[in-house]
């Protein structure tokens, strides 16, 4: 076997695995920030569940996309040069997709509580006006 195949198994065998454990820590923690942003459950499982699929297409695509990059390889140092610079790569693209998606879910949860905000001051006033009018 020859030093480049062994970085692109290598480089699959080490990325996969990773993907799919940030897969997983992200839908089962989302899961809970999403419930507390939609009001129903069944609206927060799908959207968790499209986000990860989302999120399992992009970033397997990417490292699909990125396996051929480096170049040739022909010794074993160059093989962990390489491997851990293609590694290193796809972290920080995770870490990127996982601030963005922390931004977003952040908004859409700020958004969520001041629309709650808005709401309950709205009936406040309400029931005010109406116990006034009542007198």
């Amino acid at each position: 076997m020859n030093w480049t195949l062994a970085n692109h198994l290598l480089y699959v065998v080490v990325c996969l695995p990773v993907i799919v454990w940030v897969g997983r820590t992200l839908a089962r923690n989302g899961q809970v920030f999403l419930a507390d942003v939609f009001d129903d459950e069944a609206v927060a499982t799908a959207t968790n569940r499209l986000l990860v699929v989302g999120f399992y297409l992009l970033n397997v695509g990417f490292v699909l996309l990125y396996l051929r990059a480096g170049g040739e390889v022909g010794t074993a140092e160059g093989l962990i040069e390489s491997l851990s610079l293609k590694v290193g790569v796809v972290l920080l693209v995770l870490g990127l997709i996982h601030v963005i998606n922390v931004k977003v879910f952040s908004a859409m949860r700020h958004r969520h509580v001041v629309d709650d905000q808005r709401v309950r001051a709205y009936e406040t006033q309400l029931d005010a006006w109406a116990a006034q009018q009542r007198r």
